[in-house]
Formats: structure tokens, sequence, C-alpha cells
């Protein structure tokens, strides 16, 4: 009996798909099939690769293998997305550039990738921060300029005094930074801004046909968050100014009973009375201290101060006061609000806390004493408009707007435009210069790539400038309109920049002429299968859908959207040990020969374990170099899929690698020892389950229900491995289909075997339906609660089957004739249920 080294299997493999160049993706395919399969290409930071960070990437070489034993032209690149400010502040902090630290960080991911196994293109790998690269980021950033869409503006952004640099909205969790969760500011600043917004609709409209889970859809469409409403204008008591607001709500105009405007609105100012100055003042510095998200909190008390100004209810000519509150922003509708405490809860807190009237024109069964109605319900209290419904109200009322010329329909988005500015040096250079004669000028296209700088202090300077200002001969430059004196734009991209676009480059890596054949893209894209952590559903799939329509308005791409497949693998979790002063150990200093209970090496303390997010803090992160010295890449890959469902989070426990390892050896050992021979045949029923098998493993590698996939590989190797003389054919199939899961060792078996060609190469195994439907099941079915008949029918037939076999009875139908059939209900592998009326 042969024992596998499995270390020893995965580096003569790796190195023999290497040399014939297993991966490589034809320029074009030429079988007319393809398969894009994508995974969210990685950062590459200094601690290398954990066990979670392999999940989604054995996912998508598992489709990859299994697309190419299909006839597929597959094509599976990797690269880095390398940019960013965990490079930039290593370098503050070591002095190292951090284009060194990058390259060693990359090489290490890509070390470890390859010593999975993974089917990768490294023909094709990219480099965001290659100059070759991000020459085609800057193009792109060009033509968004020469279409209106990249601008300049000084606006309130947020301010990470952490980093030292503005963040988008969608880089703020909770008041503070994503990355190192420091509580942001605002503050004003010259910034490039991306005006998404003039795709706000077509980023809503196209979500409908992708195949994507629907969390992902949902919070897409929030971040986008369309409203339909109106917008209505007031007028200010006594003075030639109008405060416009925007209403969802416009059915409710007659229970405004007083107004809000965001403290730092233009008109707070112009109409306040000046007995009211002193405390709207006051008011406005303590709202600027300040972030959104604790402006926005609904549940904080709400404050705020009367202006002394009035406006006119355009209605019904009733004069209603002006305040300002801090849970209006400027950011989102016009800056201010018409309040109607009856019917909104934040309103109904106000008014009940400031005295203000509040006024019910919506009738409810409870009233509006105790809270606000935000149901439907029928009119009053509103002259034209009583008696009326909600939604009859609405329309009604937007008509008498526009007609009266006070208001009028109005749809409008959550989404702002994004900040693209970025203070740092990290990062790709914006290709613009500022000249005092010509103002904003471009760059030439033939001038790409404008290259970073070579700098030796890389630290922001705090006052919003990046380090690049410092950079005098790189900031001096002439103007390519003009070639008068000008100097160089010093803020740099952010990070998402760069992956935007690399599924693109990807198709057509080495082209210096275009940043991607039309025939190749027109030839590889869409992307098929998409697979990445679901942390990107707003940020990177958001971005990455603006640019892509973008281009597809400048016809270097012909779809409208990127992905036509996404799939989010969860997390994998891990035991963090912890003794009783509360102190983390690593996994080195713990003794697993009794995982049930692990003892301190050292001492001996008594421990206690949670299962949570593996951190360096915690002492519990697992390098996925250790597992493949002890148990092999198959190993590690075919647990990775078995531990549970693919989108779902799962704790990492070495007593499972320690099963599927048993296994593998198992299916080797049993390999090695067996004669497989032309004449034998086997029993029926094994015959049966091989197909069973074939047709579940293929179904469960497309519906990502890899666990499964090898659960039911296991139970076929159960019943075959009790054979040692098998046929060829049953033989091949096992091999084929725990290929994409384990390459390594059932391509060493396939070798071992006497073949010359590559498992990958092989066709994939069919199945024989009819023998399947040998395998039958017996039903009853009812009519109106009483078993009349009983059927028989495949084992695996879904729902429609079912009724399809009840149906075809003769004796049910003749019992049915003159009967309407109201309900059918099918309950699988046990009844169908027919309710059923006389005629």
């Amino acid at each position: 009996m042969a024992i596998a080294n499995f270390q020893e299997i995965d580096k003569k493999q790796q190195e023999r798909w290497e040399k014939a160049k297993l991966f490589s993706a034809p320029r074009l395919p030429k079988t007319g099939k393809k398969f894009y399969c994508l995974d969210m290409f990685p950062y590459p930071s200094g601690q290398g690769l954990h066990v979670g960070h392999p999940e989604g990437y054995t996912a998508s070489d598992i489709v990859s293998r299994y697309k190419r034993m299909n006839g597929y032209d597959v094509l599976h690149p990797m690269g880095w997305d390398a940019f960013g400010l965990p490079a930039e502040n290593y370098a503050i902090a070591t002095g190292v550039h951090p284009r060194i630290t990058t390259q060693k960080n990359i090489d290490n991911f890509r070390r470890q990738i390859k010593s999975f196994g993974m089917s990768y293109d490294w023909d094709r790998e990219i480099d965001t921060t290659d100059p070759d690269y991000y020459k085609w980021t800057q193009w792109i950033f060009l033509q968004l300029y020469k279409k209106g869409l990249a601008y300049q503006s000084t606006v309130p952004i947020n301010w990470c005094p952490s980093c030292k640099t503005g963040l988008a909205n969608e880089e703020v969790f909770n008041g503070r930074c994503e990355r190192c969760q420091t509580p942001i500011e605002k503050k004003n600043l010259r910034q490039w801004m991306l005006k998404i917004t003039a795709y706000a609709e077509r980023l809503l409209e196209d979500l409908e046909g992708l195949d994507w889970p629907a969390s992902t859809l949902m919070m897409q469409r929030n971040w986008i968050g369309k409203s339909e409403g109106a917008e209505v204008d007031f007028k200010v008591d006594g003075k030639d100014e109008t405060i416009r607001v925007f209403t969802t709500r416009p059915d409710t105009l007659f229970g405004a009973t007083y107004m809000v405007l965001a403290p730092e609105h233009e008109l707070v100012e112009k109409i306040t009375s000046p007995e009211q100055k002193a405390a709207v003042e006051a008011y406005r510095k303590e709202a600027a201290a300040k972030n959104e998200f604790e402006r926005a909190d609904a549940e904080k008390e709400k404050t705020g101060v009367f202006t002394g100004a009035y406006a006119v209810n355009p209605l019904n000519g009733k004069k209603i006061p002006v305040w300002i509150a801090d849970y209006v922003l400027t950011g989102y509708g016009t800056g201010a609000i018409m309040a109607v405490p009856a019917h909104d809860d934040r309103d109904y807190a106000f008014a009940k806390k400031f005295g203000l009237d509040i006024i019910e024109v919506i009738k409810s069964e409870q009233g509006v004493a105790e809270k606000a109605f935000t149901g439907d319900g029928e009119l009053i209290n509103s002259d034209f408009l009583n008696g009326m419904r909600v939604a009859q109200s609405k329309a009604a009322i937007i008509k008498y707007m526009q007609e009266k010329g006070f208001g009028k329909a109005k749809t409008t988005y959550r989404l702002r435009d994004w900040v693209f500015s970025r203070q740092r040096y990290w990062g790709e250079p914006i290709p613009i210069v500022h000249c005092e004669k010509c103002g904003v000028v471009p760059l030439p296209e033939s001038e790409l790539p404008l290259r970073l700088p070579e700098v030796e202090k890389f630290e922001p300077s705090g006052t919003g400038e990046s380090p690049l200002a410092n950079i005098t001969e790189w900031v001096n430059t002439t103007c390519p309109h003009c070639g008068g004196p000008a100097k160089r734009e010093t803020n740099t991209m952010p990070q998402w920049a760069g992956s935007c676009w690399y599924y693109l480059r990807y198709m057509d890596n080495k082209n210096q002429n275009a940043l991607v054949d039309p025939e190749i893209e027109k030839a590889y894209g869409p992307v098929d299968c998409y697979i990445g952590g679901a942390e990107h559903a707003v940020l990177h799939l958001l971005y990455s859908r603006f640019w892509h329509k973008v281009l597809y308005d400048l016809g270097v791409v012909h779809t409208k959207e990127p992905y036509a497949k996404l799939r989010h693998q969860g997390m994998i979790l891990a035991f963090s040990y912890r003794d009783e002063a509360g102190n983390y150990h690593t996994y080195e200093e713990i003794d697993f020969s009794d995982p049930a209970n692990p003892k301190l090496k050292a001492n001996g303390a008594k421990l206690t374990s949670m299962i949570e997010k593996m951190s360096k803090s915690k002492k519990n992160v697992i390098n996925p170099d250790d597992i493949l010295k002890e148990y092999g890449a198959d190993a590690f890959r075919a647990y990775e899929m078995f531990m549970g469902p693919f989108d779902a989070s799962k704790p990492w426990d070495m007593r499972g690698i320690e099963g599927v390892s048993r296994f593998l050896k198992r299916v080797y050992s049993w390999a090695d020892d067996l004669k497989v021979s032309k004449d034998v045949k086997l029993p029926k029923e094994l015959e049966i389950l091989k197909h069973k098998t074939v047709k579940k493993v293929s179904e469960d590698i497309e519906s990502f229900s890899f666990n499964t996939a090898v659960s039911a590989l296991m139970i076929y190797f159960n019943e075959l491995s009790k054979y040692k003389e098998v046929d060829e054919n049953s033989f091949e199939v096992f091999l084929k289909l725990l290929h994409p899961f384990a390459p390594h060792i059932t391509e060493e078996i396939w070798q071992n075997a006497g073949h010359e060609t590559f498992l990958l190469n092989e066709i994939w195994p069919s199945y024989n339906k009819d023998l399947l439907l040998e395998e039958q099941i017996e039903i009853g079915v009812q009519i109106n609660g009483k078993i009349k008949d009983r059927v028989k029918l495949s084992a695996d037939s879904d729902k429609a089957a079912h009724e399809k076999a009840a149906l075809g009875s003769e004796k049910i139908q003749n019992l049915l004739k003159g009967q309407n059939i109201v309900k059918i209900i099918v309950v699988p592998g046990k009844m169908v249920s027919i309710v059923a009326r006389p005629s």
C-alpha cells in the first residue's frame, strides 16, 4: 500500500502544469464557448495570506477546471490591487519605499497562491502600480474629464485625521474611517469629483437581470436611493427669498406646521432675525463640530433653534416658523424640509419637544396624540384632497402645484458624486496641470503614463496637500496648451481607481496601443462569474459599474454591465484561545493532540475558546503555509469547500482537515492497489450511484454547493472502494469528478495509471438520465384530503414531474371529470394533494 507524499506530489504536478502552460487562455476563444472566471484581486499586504483568503480562489479554480473539462475556453487570471494607504503608512513608519515593500508582498502572495495549485493564467498577471497599467487608468480619467464627468469643487468632505486624507461617503461607516476606525471630521478642500450621479438611473435599472445575491442587489439599490416626490417652493414672509424643499409626501402638505433648514443652508444668514442671530450662530457652531452620522442618528434627542423667520404654506397661506436643526443635512435633498409632525417620526419628536403644532391630515384609528401615523389612509383637513387615499392625493396635489407654479414632480437619489482625490503619495497621479493662463489643462494622451516621482519622504502634509506638493521639480512643468509655466495636480487617485476596470486589462494585458482590443473584449466580455467578499457589495461594485457604463458609452466595451454573475464567499472564522488572565495565545503555543481540550504547552494554564474573525491581535490567524506543509494543497482545498455552504461564515477546525486528509490518503492508497479492467462488471446499484454522483457534483459546482459535492464524492468513494477491481469507466469518472477539488493527487493517480494526457484536458463525465429513472419512488395522490391512487416516478423528480405523474393517472382523471381543480399541493417524495370543486 503506497503512502502519499502530498508535498512532493504538489510540487511535481505544479511544475508539469506550468511547463505545459496548461492554464493559458487563447487570445480569442477557439471552441466557440468562453468562460471568464474572475476573483476580486487581493491587496498584497505584508502579512501574506491567511486560510480565509483562498476560499474564493479555490471556488473559482473548481469552477474554472470544471468549465475547461466541459469544453470551454476559460479565462482565469490573477493580479494585484497594490496602490493604497497601508503600503504608504508602512513606508512612513520604516522609511522603505512602498514600491519595494509592495513588490516583496506581491512575490510572497504569488508564491502562496501558486502553492495551492490554482489554475491561473499567470501570463496575464497585472499590477495596478505598474506604469503600463495605470497609463490606462489615467486614460480613463481623461475620458471622464472630456465628458464633463470629472470636475473640481471645493466641498466639505470626510477627512480622516489619522490617514490625513479625504474619504468618499462610501468609505465612512458609522462616522469612522473604514480603514483605521478614526472618527472623521468635516473639512473644506479642493477636490476632484466624479459625476457618478449622472448615471444613477442606469446604475439602478441595469441591476435587473443580473445573477447576483439578493442582499447585494438590495444594498446597491439602497445606496443609489431613488426617491420620487415633488419639489415645493415656500416664500419667506416679508423677504424676497424662497425655500425649496423636496418631499416624498406632497400629499401631507396641508399638515406642514413648520420648516427646518440645515444649519449650513445658504439662506440661514439671510432670513434670521436680529433677535435670534446669537442663538442661531451658537447652534451652527455646535452643529459644525458633529459629523453627519451623529447628526442623522434617528435615535438621538432632537435639537434646534428658531430663526425668527416664517414661511408661507403655498396651499393655504398660513405662516409657519422656520427652524434650523442638525438632523437636516445639506448633502441630502435641498438641505431644507417641510415638517409634518403628524405623519413623520422625526418631525413628531421635534414638534413635541419644542411645542409646535401637530395637524393630522391622514385619518388613523389611534389618532396622533401619542405618535406619528405613517401608514396609508383617507385625507382629512386637506381641503380639495379630503376623502382621497394617499396615492390618489399625491397625483392630485402634484398636478395642482404644477398648475399654480409653486411645485413640480421630482425624482432624487441618495447617491452623491464620488470624491476622487486623495492627499497621499502612493496612488495614480491625476493627469492634469494647472496653468495661470489656461486654467485646468488635461495632459495629452501621448504623454501618458504620468509616472509617480521618486520620493524620500512620504508623510502627508496634514494641510490637505499630498506629499507630491513638496517635489518642486515634478510639480513645476509647462502647460501642454500654451507652453507657459504650469503646476501638476498633486492629489492622487483613490485605490478604487485601479480596481474599477482591471477585469478588462486581463483580457489584453500586453496591449500598448489600447486599453483592450475591441475584438478581444467582444470575445471574452462580460465576466461570466465574479467571486469575492460581500464587503465590496457597495464600494467597488458601484464604482466599477459606473466606469463600465462610461466605457460602454465610449464604445470601448459592448455590454452594459461588467459582471453577469456574482458570488460572495462567507468568512472563515477561527478559534481564539485566551487564558484566565485574558491573554490570547498563538496556535504554536497550544497542544492540539487533544483538540477538544487544548492545553497550553508552556504552563498548562486553563484556556477558553471563542469563534471569532481572524485577527493578528487575537493570535488566531492561521498561515496556510503551515497547513500545506502538514497536509498538502488538496486537503486544504477540499476542506475549505467541505466546511459548509460557500456563502456562510464557518469556523476553521483542525479536526475537519484531518478527516479530509484521511479521505484523500485512502483514495491514493486504493488507486495504488487497484486493478482496472475493461471486463469487470460492478453491481447495478453502484452504476446508478455513479450516475447520480455525476449529476450531483455537476449541479453542485454550477450552484456553488461545493460542500455537498465533496460529500457526494465521499459517499460514492466509500462504495466504490469496497472493490479491488473496477471497470475503467468507473475509475476514470471518479478521478475526473474529484479533480477540480483535489487536482494534484488525481493528476498523480492519472499519470501513474499510464496516461500521458492531463486530466484537465479530459472530457467531463455525463450521466444517463434513463438509468436514473429506473430508481423510482411511489407517492400518494389525494383528492380533497383522501388518498385515491398511488403513482410511481423517478426519485429525483421535481415538483412539476410530481404533478404531471399525478394528473396522468387514469383513475385520477376519471375522478376529476366534472370537477374544477382549485389548487395542487406537492410534497416532494411523498404526496400530491388536489383540491377540486364541482364545475
